[in-house]
């Protein structure tokens, strides 16, 4: 279903994007009435065919030798349990709430799924959405008081994550059985194409790499020999790459969505190995990956979506499937490296001495594959990742809480204990810019002040940034005294999803109630006019003071017109911190 809001957005695109999604369109209206054909069609003698294995034993062997972003013989789980008994006692609690259907998403509380799980339902509010095809389910709806985002994150399936290292460190069965039965339950529920969790490419993609995960965790189980769950599993899994390459998520500005779509095609592309359309999906997804990097990542290491909680989600997209190939020998080019390392340094800057991290844009706190039981807003596992991968001693010697689980589930025993060895750095903490991105950071051990002075978000389109320009966020003395709002809804309330992102929900002036960029609509919640136009004016660090000083234009519009001016300044020794606006 086309809604009127749709057809005005895409008006407003370029020429080549109306007709790519003139074409998609067409091919939509076809794929409706011939996609359930194609999941009846797809059995295990194409499969076979495929992946040219003569029968499911070998192929189930063959996968499961291949190398994947873990290896079981980095694992010293006795080791690991006695080192970090929180880490090992998390995962058993996760992992019974597994076994209870019991879980925890987006703030929801702890709920119960039932014995059967309704994999359509908003558990928070009771909505269900339609099994249908999934171009005709309007998932923004104002009128809906419930947000899609519930079904979607069930159906990633990571809260069935910390099962799998319960078994890994066990090898109880009863874990292995949960997943199995999940998974099954899933493929029934959900029809090739069909349903609320087909609707979005992303979701398609992010169930890929958890799912090509649960395999190298369970592929030898004995609850995962059975015969008829190995074919209905892999075809499933083939058919999840097949759908997410024919539906990527493509337009003229591209972010996390299409950054999501091309690491699940590279996972599942060197997950099925050297067949025709593994090499094809793993291809193209990396060839996606190479070309994005640069356009969503200024060169400074900031994602330009303007969101911090996304900066480490779209880290982990190009991260992930980077570590992947290199694992199976394949290259990964040395500005790709670079840009990921310049990432990692961004989040090590906006890391406060606490280890939380601002809530500037939307915070949904999504991830790839979540390991550790640090907090959601403390991203230093980053740097001991990237750190690790590429041997990055900037990284590794300022890395200070060893985040073990992040690291351990990811990277191994030697490289945690080799984390934990590296000297560490001895020179005072400095403030930063990071100028492309738009973001001015005073700190010193024990203060840290994170100022917005950067463009809206998504090439000034808005996306998951906020009307935010020139607002700051303040620790002094490691006391939190002055923070961003981020956001904790998105279609469940335009209302609220709006006022969460506008001027007045920030610590940034505000002229006659005006927005500082107007929105496009109010059912529109992704963009805003570009109204705001930054500029720094002055910045200065010395061993006493760091000084910041910059202007927006986004008041321009009024009359008469206004540049609104902020200046901050931080007396390290005093902790002290001083706004002036005029």
């Amino acid at each position: 279903m086309i809604t009127v809001s749709q057809i005005r957005r895409g008006l407003r695109k370029p020429p080549h994007i109306i007709v790519h999604r003139l074409l998609k369109i067409i091919k939509e209206k076809v794929r409706r009435h011939t996609i359930h054909k194609r999941a009846a069609k797809f059995n295990l003698n194409k499969l076979l065919k495929y992946t040219k294995a003569e029968n499911l034993s070998q192929l189930w062997q063959n996968l499961s030798q291949r190398s994947f972003i873990f290896e079981r013989t980095g694992f010293d789980h006795e080791q690991f349990l006695q080192a970090y008994p929180t880490e090992g006692a998390n995962i058993f609690a996760k992992a019974q709430q597994a076994l209870d259907h019991c879980v925890d998403l987006l703030g929801s509380g702890s709920v119960w799924l039932g014995p059967e799980i309704n994999w359509h339902q908003d558990y928070k509010t009771g909505t269900t959405w339609p099994v249908l095809y999934m171009r005709l389910i309007d998932y923004r709806n104002p009128e809906r008081s419930s947000d899609v985002k519930f079904p979607w994150e069930l159906s990633r399936m990571q809260w069935l994550i910390p099962a799998g290292q319960a078994y890994l460190m066990t090898r109880d069965q009863r874990y292995a059985v949960l997943v199995k039965s999940v998974i099954e339950d899933w493929i029934n529920a959900n029809p090739y194409g069909y349903g609320i969790n087909w609707a979005c490419t992303m979701e398609v993609a992010l169930r890929i790499i958890t799912w090509t995960w649960f395999f190298h965790v369970f592929h030898d189980s004995a609850a995962w020999s059975d015969n008829i769950f190995q074919q209905r599993f892999l075809t499933s899994l083939f058919l999840h790459a097949e759908f997410t390459a024919k539906h990527l998520e493509l337009s003229d500005i591209n972010g996390n969505h299409y950054t999501a779509d091309a690491a699940g095609l590279c996972f599942a592309g060197l997950f099925f190995g050297n067949c025709k359309q593994a090499l094809r999906w793993a291809e193209n997804g990396w060839k996606i990956l190479i070309t994005e990097l640069p356009r969503q990542v200024f060169e400074d290491g900031v994602d330009f979506e303007a969101s911090i909680a996304y900066h480490r989600l779209v880290l982990e997209l190009f991260f992930l499937p980077a570590r992947y190939r290199e694992i199976l020998a394949l290259p990964v080019p040395v500005e790709y490296r670079s840009r990921l390392i310049k990432m990692a340094y961004f989040a090590q800057a906006y890391s406060r001495p606490d280890g939380s991290s601002p809530l500037f844009g939307d915070a949904d706190d999504a991830r790839t594959l979540p390991f550790g039981s640090q907090k959601l807003t403390d991203h230093r596992y980053l740097m001991g990742l990237i750190g690790l991968q590429w041997q990055e001693q900037g990284l590794l010697a300022d890395y200070v809480d060893p985040m073990a689980g992040e690291i351990y589930w990811l990277q191994g025993m030697q490289n945690l204990q080799q984390l934990l060895n590296t000297h560490r750095h001895t020179q005072k903490i400095s403030s930063c810019t990071f100028p492309c991105g738009g973001f001015y950071i005073m700190r010193n051990s024990e203060d840290h002040i994170f100022i917005d002075c950067g463009p809206v978000g998504l090439a000034d389109r808005g996306g998951h940034g906020h009307n935010d320009c020139l607002s700051f966020e303040a620790m002094l003395d490691r006391q939190l005294l002055i923070s961003d709002c981020g956001a904790y809804v998105y279609t469940a309330s335009y209302e609220q999803r709006n006022l969460f992102r506008s001027t007045a929900y920030h610590n940034t002036p505000q002229i006659d109630g005006e927005e500082i960029n107007r929105l496009v609509r109010w059912d529109d919640l992704w963009h805003f006019h570009p109204d705001a136009k930054h500029k720094l004016l002055d910045w200065q660090t010395t061993p006493d003071y760091t000084l910041f000083s910059g202007i927006h234009t986004g008041y321009c519009r009024l009359q008469p017109e206004i540049i609104v001016k902020r200046t901050i300044r931080l007396d390290h020794a005093i902790h002290q911190l001083t706004i002036k606006d005029e």
